[in-house]
């Protein structure tokens, strides 16, 4: 699904921060692939992390748990909150680099995330998703860390994928 038709979906919400909106940033919302794409680009890359489908069989670029920069996401870092989160303000936000889910995700709109963060796991389940996967890991040096040698084919993006 484009950009645009999932923004158009999912609209941004008024800011908040009260107790409800703040225990969301405990768990850091999902970019849009090309939003996350802007992340890198905009010098964030070292600042995400990678969580994996329960089927490992796509993952998905985030802010990173505080702690938890550059890595997959690990559980034990999970209280730590989003690595974006100062004094209970985002860094991103007004930047337009501020996760679709982050800005969509609100107190009013009680039950939604799960449509939110459904809808942006499908376009992470994707060619152009799994690229800037592949793409984040050698920019940062995960896959190398890792011990993970991916082959011309991983790098071509021929693999397992809806799109």
């Amino acid at each position: 699904m484009s950009q645009i038709n999932l923004a158009k979906r999912f609209p941004p919400s008024k800011p908040c921060s009260c107790d409800i909106c703040l225990g969301y940033c405990q768990r850091p919302g999902w970019w849009t692939v090309e939003e996350a794409a802007k992340a890198i680009e905009a010098g964030y890359a070292d600042r995400m992390m990678l969580e994996m489908s329960p089927e490992l069989t796509f993952g998905v670029l985030s802010p990173a748990f505080k702690g938890n920069e550059g890595k997959i996401a690990m559980q034990v870092f999970a209280r730590q909150g989003c690595t974006f989160l100062k004094d209970d303000l985002c860094e991103l936000f007004g930047t337009g680099l501020q996760p679709l889910e982050c800005r969509y995700c609100h107190h009013t709109r009680v039950g939604l995330g799960k449509k939110c963060h459904s809808a942006i796991e499908k376009d992470w389940f994707s060619k152009e998703g799994q690229k800037l996967v592949i793409r984040w890991g050698e920019l940062t040096g995960f896959f190398e860390r890792q011990g993970i040698m991916l082959n011309m084919t991983q790098k071509a993006g021929k693999y397992n994928s809806r799109s």
